[in-house]
């Protein structure tokens, strides 16, 4: 059975920092491409950020842009969501998501999800 267990969530001040990890099991991890998305209370799921399967392209939210980066270790079948200068509106609940083959924005498209994680980012 395919798993998706993501870590590394929790309270931070405004203007740090929390590394997301995304650990995947019972998958051909570097066939996926690799999303990551978050959802804040009363909100839309929101795409965060993508990374294709080799890991050489990535696609960022706009808003995150040069905060966040995104990558993947295919030996460890592990993906990470690096998270710098941290925001109150960056609070949310985060999830990886796996897609088979190529990258995409829409949270629709993916075929596997984990739990999410607790993102709380305090003025």
């Amino acid at each position: 059975q395919v798993q998706l267990v993501e870590s590394g969530g929790g309270l931070v001040q405004a203007g740090g920092s929390l590394r997301l990890s995304c650990a995947a099991s019972a998958l051909a991890f570097s066939d996926y491409s690799m999303g990551w998305f978050r959802q804040a209370p009363g909100k839309d799921r929101e795409f965060v950020a993508t990374i294709s399967r080799s890991g050489v392209i990535t696609y960022y939210k706009d808003s995150v842009k040069g905060r966040f980066t995104i990558s993947r270790d295919n030996a460890k079948s592990t993906g990470y969501l690096q998270m710098d200068n941290l925001e109150p509106e960056d609070t949310a609940v985060y999830y990886c998501a796996a897609r088979l083959r190529s990258t995409s924005y829409e949270y629709t498209a993916y075929d596997y999800w984990g739990q999410g994680t607790q993102v709380t980012v305090s003025s």
